[in-house]
């Protein structure tokens, strides 16, 4: 089934194999988006997953035929997980193909080589020759079909669409190999006696090797994008929905809007949803990195891909396989993996016009020493035409940037960044400031509780002793215990508080969730009233007077009260803040090492920011600004020269992090916040902050070795290929060595991208 008029697409090209496919498949898209044409086209090529993303109003059906129209057979992907299967399991079979022609091409190849290499006869001087050579032709051209059909039908696809690719290039230098020595065997009269060499093995040692080097590329580019399939994995493939028949197991693709699922315990969730009814913990871990079960119950929202606890959950959805957040995740990661870099582009631009500069090199060679090379002129120049046209076969050149640029998106997805594309990641690897909001960046956005005031005016925080820390422990117990049976955020606080003291909690004798005010119940004999100023009136809790003094030091703190009332009487108060991240202040060390200049910027009151900078130790504050001015500040910085990067997670944020030149977004802000960076920390962690630029410098360096070598060895493997140092060294490069040397510069560029899973970043 097709999808029509969409503003987003993925096709799955199998046969994509090269930087020239990359420049017709892109070039096919533009024409469709040219001046007084109403479709407007962005289409990213992944060469190493062998995707087409495309953006834009266009039908399926058209974007399949215009891959068509330059050659290549599409399909639509209508389920990542799905696409992803098919992926693995093409390759696979591929690669098994890939190493069984190799082993056919070099098991035949590598004996002739070694016949002649040994003094055996390599030329065609009477009948008897001719036979044995006319057979050893037969066995090599069943070779040329059966190991190097995938590259006819390459060239011909290539053909029909009126262009030339990578397989052009093979097909030409191992057929013209093969048909001149099969000419020799069949006529030998018409050549000159010294030019009646056969290059039989050439022809299929060449074939061999660069199907052996395909098969290793295969199994390098499988370990790019793991970080991929690791989130793919996490999509549930059916659920269980609610019918008028009963609970029913379903395909995920069966599944419309609105529908109502089951979450049964340990499961995991299928599509993003409202819990109904019900109440259990959930592991996001997987999506945000946070390692602590989140509660939810009716009216919570629910993300595709998380895990079920023990409880049980009737939820509705409220989201399409493609539109959740997984989903989006998995987009954004993979078409970060198609983007463009600026230092890429012009890797795309010379590959389009390789090829045939390459043929026209490699005849304008031949020709030349045919004509004015020495004896034997024809075998010379048959050589130098097909060297040429094997060594220069662009697969490094294209290789180059996008490998690079999949390890590096893929090792971040991992670390728990998410970068939208190549184009932020080359700027992150320029940034000279960086820019972080306070509420939510710095600090945990995670309630903790901070102090244990008791109502004598003794504390529970800081340095208890003696009385103290006995009086404020035997209250955070009790308060614990009934907490246990609470829901609310802040719950959750003491109890860590309780599990950090190691306190043996109790079950309570009764409790009572007060919504929106607080819980009431009994505790050992004990009867509590815990919550907010509301649940203290309603109860009519006194002595609140007593404490306003330390109320107000927490308010200006921007500490939230818990008030603690016992047997009817107010006992303490428990403060409750969102604290500074515990691995803020080692990140902010870890910038300023790393030599940014780093700057707190927040619209919270100067004395609350200045406490939080001093804390984390960083220098620069600005306070008291609107959404507005925060992204006047961020253009003023970018005016005086300075590469900003914005780190924020509020809507309050998204300005300031559209008008950096690399917006960052905590992955536990807001959707405003995520859709307006180009980087989202999925973890909430800082410390990887100084570890994603650590990465996008070593991305660019990556990047640039790769079109170093790839520039190096096709520029200088060519006029070797052509035969210029002939007349100083008297050799001519062997096709085969071309051949070998062609597959290992593809090798070593992928070897090389690889290397970014594993470099060390701090």
């Amino acid at each position: 089934m097709m999808m029509k008029n969409t503003n987003s697409m993925t096709l799955y090209v199998p046969q994509m194999n090269c930087a020239s496919c990359v420049a017709k498949i892109e070039g096919a898209f533009e024409k469709l988006s040219q001046p007084g044409v109403d479709t407007q086209l962005v289409a990213r090529v992944n060469l190493a997953d062998k995707q087409v993303h495309i953006q834009g109003d266009i039908s399926s059906e058209l974007a399949i035929v215009t891959v068509a129209s330059v050659g290549y057979d599409s399909e639509l992907v209508l389920d990542a997980k799905l696409a992803s299967e098919k992926k693995i399991q093409d390759e696979r079979v591929e690669y098994r193909t890939r190493i069984i022609q190799s082993m056919l091409g070099l098991g035949l190849g590598v004996p002739m080589m070694l016949w002649g290499l040994l003094g055996g006869e390599m030329m065609v001087n009477n009948p008897s020759q001719q036979l044995a050579w006319g057979i050893m032709g037969i066995i090599t051209f069943i070779l040329l079909v059966t190991t190097g059909g995938h590259f006819y039908k390459g060239m011909w696809r290539a053909l029909k669409a009126r262009s030339a690719n990578m397989d052009t290039l093979i097909v030409l230098g191992t057929t013209t190999a093969w048909a001149y020595s099969m000419l020799v065997v069949i006529m030998p009269s018409w050549f000159p006696a010294e030019t009646r060499h056969v290059y039989f093995e050439a022809s299929v040692m060449i074939l061999g090797l660069i199907n052996l080097g395909h098969a290793l590329e295969l199994r390098a580019k499988g370990k790019t994008s793991e970080a991929v399939q690791r989130l793919i994995g996490l999509q549930s493939t059916t659920a269980i929905r609610l019918s008028d028949s009963g609970d029913e197991e379903v395909e995920i693709a069966q599944i419309q809007l609105g529908d109502k699922l089951r979450l049964q315990p340990g499961s995991r969730v299928a599509l993003d949803g409202e819990v109904l009814s019900g109440e259990s913990n959930l592991n996001e871990s997987m999506l945000t990195g946070e390692p602590i079960p989140v509660s939810k119950s009716i009216g919570d929202t629910l993300s595709a891909g998380t895990v079920n606890g023990n409880g049980s959950i009737i939820y509705r959805v409220t989201a399409g396989l493609t539109d959740t957040r997984l989903s989006k995740i998995i987009d954004l990661v993979q078409q970060a993996q198609t983007s463009k870099m600026p230092i890429g582009r012009l890797t795309d631009k010379i590959s389009a016009y390789f090829v045939p500069v390459v043929v026209i090199i490699a005849l304008v060679a031949a020709v030349v020493w045919y004509l004015l090379g020495p004896a034997p002129q024809l075998s010379h120049a048959l050589v130098v035409l097909t060297s040429v046209l094997i060594i220069a076969c662009p697969c490094a050149l294209g290789l180059a940037t996008p490998m690079s640029i999949m390890v590096s998106v893929g090792r971040a997805a991992q670390m728990g960044v998410l970068i939208k594309n190549g184009e932020a990641l080359q700027t992150a690897s320029k940034v000279t400031c960086v820019v972080l909001d306070k509420t939510g960046t710095i600090t945990s956005g995670k309630p903790s509780v901070t102090d244990i005031r008791l109502l004598d005016g003794g504390s529970g925080s800081g340095s208890e002793s003696g009385s103290q820390a006995s009086a404020s422990e035997q209250l955070l117990l009790l308060v614990a215990s009934l907490e246990q049976h609470s829901e609310h955020p802040l719950a959750q606080a003491m109890l860590d508080e309780a599990k950090t003291r190691d306190l043996s909690l109790v079950e309570p004798d009764r409790f009572n969730n007060i919504q929106g005010k607080g819980i009431v119940g009994i505790v050992s004999g004990v009867e509590l009233a815990i919550g907010n100023m509301s649940l203290m009136v309603m109860e009519n809790i006194s002595a609140i007077d007593a404490l306003q003094d330390e109320i107000e030091t927490l308010a200006q703190l921007g500490k939230t009260p818990v008030y603690v009332a016992q047997g009817g009487r107010l006992v303490g108060i428990i403060a409750i803040s969102d604290p500074v991240k515990p691995d803020a202040k080692e990140a902010i060390a870890a910038l300023k090492r790393a030599g940014k200049r780093v700057i707190l910027l927040s619209g919270d009151k100067q004395e609350t920011v200045q406490a939080v900078a001093d804390e984390v130790g960083i220098d620069e504050v600005i306070a008291g600004v609107l959404p507005e001015q925060k992204q006047a500040k961020i253009i003023e910085l970018k005016e005086s020269g300075e590469v900003v990067a914005m780190v924020g997670d509020g809507i309050n944020d998204a300005p300031a992090l559209m008008s950096a030149d690399v917006g960052i977004a905590m992955g536990s802000g807001t959707e405003v916040a995520i859709e307006s960076a180009d980087l989202t920390l999925l973890t909430g962690r800082l410390s990887v902050l100084a570890d994603t630029f650590a990465l996008a410098n070593a991305s660019m360096r990556n990047i640039k070795q790769n079109l170093f070598g790839a520039f190096i060895y096709n520029s200088l493997g060519i006029p070797v290929a052509a035969g210029v140092l002939f007349p100083l060294t008297g050799i001519l490069l062997n096709p085969v060595i071309a051949g070998a040397a062609m597959a290992l510069s593809s090798l070593t560029v992928v070897t090389n991208a690889n290397r970014l899973r594993h470099v060390k970043l701090s």
